[in-house]
């Protein structure tokens, strides 16, 4: 099986992602090759640069659940290729996984050698039998006025700009994790809360506030909810939890992994003189919520 490539960390799996991978099946149809995506196991950067820490817009598992959407998936190992040379890197995906051309993005940097000139590119690909082929830079909707790219997703989510990074995303942004035991201080004033652990602890979280979400509960069992993000301060000094608390819902979810989509920025996170005044404030988040 002989196919076209394309080759990247793709973070989030965003509209400019998208886009590369629409035209990465356009020219798999005009070759008569089969479409491949090479993504890494771990962030480049963090190979690169000793103690980077990413902040991700997706897990590992959601990335590739995702990037299988489009195409067959190669997950290399970024360490052990990184030292090649965009020439060497070429071959290798010649010779053992049936590379004959290769997408690249209009903004691509390649091999360690970090050849960004295509006519050289391409002259050293076909000397191994590999055809470049780069993809022109996706050109926003009237709704987005900003080059889509990971750090600009990052930016908006860390502003709170909810709306704006789902735009961006197309798709809405998503905390996956496990409900655990909490204080139950929610049950006791009416609001029970789900205690969410993450099940991946570097994936960005929005700043501390109150947002509009959906519950994916499993079993095409979704809920409106209302989610939390931040330290409580009305209850002390704490460490940051993610905290959901789905109006109306009678279900035991401790042990199960949820999926929380967010939609929108409700209010930032504040302390209260009493617990009586947060419940009330918690009654007109769900109002204004719903």
């Amino acid at each position: 099986m002989r196919h076209i490539a394309t080759i990247g960390f793709f973070d989030g799996v965003h509209r400019g992602h998208q886009f590369l991978f629409s035209r990465l099946r356009d020219e798999a149809d005009k070759r008569g090759l089969d479409p491949l995506i090479i993504t890494f196991r771990e962030h480049p950067r963090a190979v690169l640069q000793m103690g980077f820490q990413p902040r991700l817009l997706s897990s590992k598992e959601e990335r590739l659940s995702r990037l299988k959407h489009y195409a067959n998936v190669e997950v290399f190992d970024f360490q052990a290729i990184h030292s090649q040379t965009a020439k060497q890197f070429m071959q290798l995906l010649h010779e053992q996984y049936g590379v004959d051309a290769l997408l690249v993005g209009y903004d691509h940097r390649f091999g360690s050698d970090r050849i960004t000139d295509l006519e050289q590119l391409k002259m050293q690909g076909r000397a191994v039998g590999v055809e470049v082929v780069r993809a022109e830079e996706y050109n926003p909707t009237e709704t987005t006025d900003a080059h889509i790219s990971s750090t600009e997703i990052r930016n908006a989510l860390a502003a709170g700009e909810i709306e704006r990074a789902n735009d961006l995303l197309g798709y809405t942004y998503t905390l996956s994790g496990t409900v655990v035991h909490g204080r139950g201080i929610g049950r006791t004033i009416g609001f029970p809360t789900a205690n969410i652990q993450m099940d991946e602890p570097r994936k960005l979280l929005p700043p501390p506030g109150v947002y509009v979400a959906e519950a994916d509960l499993g079993n095409g069992h979704q809920q409106p909810a209302i989610l939390n993000i931040g330290t409580n301060p009305t209850l002390g000094e704490n460490p940051i939890t993610i905290e959901l608390h789905i109006p109306n819902l009678e279900l035991d979810l401790y042990g199960r992994q949820l999926h929380i989509r967010l939609q929108h920025y409700l209010r930032p996170e504040r302390r209260f003189a009493s617990l009586e005044e947060l419940q009330q404030q918690i009654a007109a988040d769900i109002q204004s919520a719903f």
